[in-house]
């Protein structure tokens, strides 16, 4: 089986007739109606998803991910930093990624600039911010 991402954002409604799968697509400026050769079994199983989909309870906000920077770091392989909630991401070459909390914008400028990454993380970040893995490797970088 080969599966793809689908974003159906852009459907208002959906029917079937004669053959054919009816989709109703918001394109903004206007409404657009495609029609699809489909059995009327594609319509049904539309139908199942949108109950399914309506039913399901809405998730919490999903936060953005942190950008991430690639480095040239025994240490580490890229690191990121969201302004906003001075939070600093690191991925470590083990594949390990964490985030500390609190880093002002002068540490994660300093971290970029410093001649061994490596050797400043583990001076001035390593142990003195807030530090959370947030995937699932065993390594403890805190």
């Amino acid at each position: 089986m080969r599966l793809s991402k689908v974003d159906l954002s852009s459907l208002v409604a959906i029917a079937h007739s004669d053959g054919y799968l009816q989709l109703l697509l918001d394109r903004g400026d206007e409404i657009e109606l495609l029609e699809i050769l489909a059995p009327v079994q594609a319509y049904e199983g539309l139908q199942e998803l949108s109950e399914i989909v309506s039913q399901t309870p809405e998730l919490p906000f999903a936060e953005e991910p942190i950008a991430m920077l690639p480095i040239s770091s025994s240490m580490a392989s890229a690191v990121g930093y969201d302004d906003d909630e001075q939070i600093l991401q690191v991925e470590f070459q083990s594949g390990a990624v964490y985030q500390y909390s609190g880093v002002e914008l002068d540490t994660w400028e300093d971290l970029q600039s410093a001649d061994s990454i490596g050797r400043y993380f583990n001076e001035e970040i390593k142990g003195r911010y807030e530090c959370d893995r947030i995937n699932d490797e065993i390594d403890n970088y805190c």
